[in-house]
């Protein structure tokens, strides 16, 4: 597999470089040193090695003219759970139950149940706690905390439907 570099800010020393990943440990940073041939090397944000997956997000409630709200994001192809997704682009995840009431992504309290309604050949199977947790619920649901988006090779759309237990 390719992969596509970024080579920038070259000088050249007699000291070897000393490498440290950044915050994000996306991106290897040497060390400064004066004078010695050093690059940054950037991982790409989406490539053909990185497929992308759409996500659209419906909300649980219909609006005034009868249509529900629809919120829209990208991620890469299994870096990600669906919680984080949904928190990192700001959509509403703990509407019933406020940031009070949730475990912070451990699968133990089902505040983050979301309806699969379109992509669930885009997700990683229910683990062992959705199966638990969710026995009795629809198979179309998950727990948002548990679900990888894509396999690191697939890309497509998932449909999400917000809070599906308000459905009527």
């Amino acid at each position: 597999m390719a992969t596509l570099l970024n080579f920038s800010a070259i000088q050249v020393s007699q000291h070897p470089p000393e490498f440290c990943l950044s915050k994000s440990r996306r991106n290897l940073r040497p060390k400064k040193r004066p004078g010695f041939l050093s690059f940054v090397v950037n991982s790409p944000v989406s490539s053909p090695e990185n497929p992308e997956i759409e996500l659209e997000f419906i909300g649980p409630k219909a609006g005034s003219d009868g249509s529900y709200p629809v919120d829209r994001a990208k991620a890469i192809s299994g870096e990600k759970l669906l919680r984080n997704i949904m928190l990192d682009n700001k959509i509403e995840l703990y509407a019933a139950y406020g940031k009070a009431m949730n475990c912070g992504g451990g699968g133990s309290c089902g505040t983050c149940i979301v309806e699969i309604i379109d992509g669930k050949d885009l997700l990683n199977e229910r683990t062992n706690t959705e199966l638990r947790y969710l026995k009795k619920k629809p198979e179309s649901w998950r727990l948002a905390c548990q679900t990888i988006v894509g396999n690191k090779e697939n890309s497509g759309k998932v449909v999400v439907q917000r809070l599906p237990q308000w459905k009527k």
